[in-house]
């Protein structure tokens, strides 16, 4: 089975449906086991890079939310994310801004095996610990802690090796219909939008472990 899983690193729900789609996944019997490869989705790639908004304050200037409607949206968020054993603390002066670098790291992360470990230490260094994942250096340092060579993280970064891929993950998502993330794609034919429910992952790959079988096509 083959699952690709859009994502960008500054989105609250990517983190919990990243989080529901593995338990869901643990709970099921994938005959030959599952490969997951993570993919680039930037909510806003036409953010300058290397400058940073806050985070709230952008968010009530693009849904015209009031102050109270975000500061109440985050504490919601936070219990989300501790339902789901994660911890969020989206704090007032938290920033956001272009995450095409961090993008980048995670796939300079798949060609080493470990991009799964670079997005969920991006993840959690950003919802959980309030640190930079904008800044070239922080990034470098947080990827270095997922298990990467900083020499050839900066090396990346400096060279735009991935920043192609990035934009062209972007596209394809897009082309498959997608205006926004978490998005899963399961074998090239199912979809999951959103970070549903634990079960709604599960079906769903269950129905793709189902029509994998060699009965179920025929064979």
């Amino acid at each position: 089975m083959h699952i690709d899983i859009w994502s960008d690193v500054v989105c609250p729900w990517c983190y919990i449906g990243k989080r529901r789609f593995e338990i869901a996944l643990d709970g099921i019997q994938v005959p030959g086991g599952a490969t997951v490869v993570h993919r680039s989705f930037q909510l806003d790639p036409s953010r300058p890079l290397g400058q940073t908004q806050n985070r709230r304050q952008m968010l009530m200037t693009k849904y015209r939310f009031s102050a109270e409607q975000v500061e109440a949206m985050d504490a919601r968020m936070e219990q989300l994310g501790a339902a789901d054993g994660l911890e969020y603390h989206l704090r007032p002066e938290g920033v956001t801004g272009n995450t095409r670098q961090a993008h980048e790291l995670v796939h300079l992360g798949r060609t080493r095996g470990i991009g799964d470990a670079v997005l969920e230490r991006f993840f959690k260094a950003y919802f959980a610990e309030g640190r930079s994942v904008f800044d070239p250096e922080s990034l470098v340092s947080l990827a270095q802690e997922a298990g990467l060579d900083p020499a050839a993280s900066r090396q990346a970064l400096d060279e735009g090796t991935y920043t192609a891929a990035v934009a062209a993950e972007g596209d394809q998502a897009r082309h498959l219909g997608a205006n926004g993330v978490p998005f899963f794609v399961v074998d090239s034919r199912f979809g999951v939008s959103g970070a549903q429910s634990i079960e709604v992952f599960r079906n769903t790959l269950e129905r793709a472990a189902t029509a994998a079988m060699p009965e179920a096509r025929g064979a």
